[in-house]
Parts: structure tokens; C-alpha cells; sequence
């Protein structure tokens, strides 16, 4: 893909760096040179030096050829109207906007722009591993629901395997977490479960 990262801090540039490193034809602008001049040996893309909301700027950086564009700089006006300008005048595909205030980013997120907001990120993370440890967790794929959920070995089944556990025709072992807090993956092996382990199990949900 042809992608154009606007703003070059610390997650401008390592996210640059990761999509350069996969093969990813990169272009990373920012109003600061020496932001750019600290990106990695190994990164192979553009750099351009500028103002981001300047049309001119993000046409030396190759908008009008890109497929997708990532607005990480750390001001949230900026981000807001480089995204603004990239979906109404340069029609990019696919625009994403970082934004560090929770209710702003709310509102822009109403209007039609992708957006990401680290605090909201920070905080659902944290109530995640404080509150939900043990609740389902669902992933989409394609137009399908998959949903993870752990249970604990009883005594009962200390010492059975991972395929005489009884599941319905949706259910599947995905893994076990083991008392050690390592994760084995269940591949069809004789996985042998343990009073205290945690079996995960995925659940097609539709």
C-alpha cells in the first residue's frame, strides 16, 4: 500500500518505521526536520518537511497517489483538518485520525472520521485487565462473530484431555493457559489440562 503518515513523534515514526519494514510504500511529513532525520537507518520512504495542513505540502508527500493516510501528529486540530482535507479534496481511501481528547473524538467519530483516541484506548485497557479478566471477548471476521471465553478446570477434569471436554457443534478448544501463566495453543495435540488451568474456548457466534 501506498501510505502517507502525517506527524513524525514517537508514534509517527515507529509506526513509519513498522509499515516501511513490511514493505509498505511510506511518506511521513512533519514540520520538524530533525523529527525526520530521526527515523530509522532501515526506513526506506519520503520524508517532507512542512506544514501538514498545507495542500502543497501533502502534494510533495504524494496524497493524491495514496491509499490510505494516518493523522498521528500531537495536535488534534491538526490531525482533525488533514484528515478533513484528505476525504473531501484528495479522496483518500481510508483516513485515520488519532485524537487525544475522549468527547472530541467522540463527536468527529459521529461525522465519518476514523478516529483513535489513546486516553479512551488507555482506559478500556486498564478496566479490561481490572474488571473483564475472565468475560468473552469477540472478534469480526468478514461478516462472522468469534468469541473467546476462558473457563477453569474443575477437579473433576484434572487430568483429561483438551478433546473429551463436551462442547456444542459452534465450540472449540483454542489454548490453554496454564497456572504459570504460559499459553499453549491447541493444534489437535494430547493436551492434558490441569485443576487451575484455564481453557479457552471459541464460540461462532453467527
Amino acid at each position: 500500500m501506498n501510505i502517507l503518515v502525517v506527524g513524525c513523534g514517537k508514534v509517527g515514526a515507529r509506526l513509519a518505521e513498522l509499515l516501511s519494514r513490511e514493505g509498505h510504500d511510506v511518506s511521513v511529513v512533519d514540520r520538524s526536520e530533525e523529527h525526520l532525520d530521526a527515523l530509522a537507518e532501515d526506513y526506506e520512504g519520503f520524508k517532507t518537511c512542512g506544514i501538514p495542513i498545507d495542500q502543497d505540502v501533502l502534494r510533495r508527500a504524494g496524497i493524491a497517489n495514496c491509499d490510505a493516510l494516518a493523522a498521528v501528529s500531537s495536535d488534534d486540530n491538526t490531525n482533525i483538518m488533514v484528515s478533513e482535507l484528505a476525504h473531501s479534496i484528495f479522496h483518500v481511501d481510508t483516513v485515520l485520525a488519532r485524537i487525544y481528547d475522549p468527547e472530541r473524538e467522540e463527536v468527529f467519530s459521529h461525522l465519518g472520521l476514523h478516529t483513535v483516541c489513546p486516553t479512551n484506548l488507555t482506559v478500556s485497557a486498564v478496566y479490561s485487565t481490572l474488571i473483564e479478566r475472565d468475560r468473552p471477548r469477540s472478534v469480526n471476521i468478514n461478516s462472522h462473530t468469534i468469541s473467546f471465553a476462558t473457563e477453569e478446570v474443575p477437579k473433576s477434569l484434572d487430568g483429561a484431555l483438551a478433546e473429551d471436554l463436551e462442547l456444542s457443534p459452534s465450540q472449540m478448544v483454542y489454548g490453554v493457559v496454564h497456572q504459570d501463566h504460559s499459553i499453549e495453543l491447541y493444534r489437535g495435540q494430547r493436551l492434558r489440562l490441569s485443576q487451575g488451568d484455564k481453557v479457552i474456548i471459541t464460540n461462532l457466534v453467527d
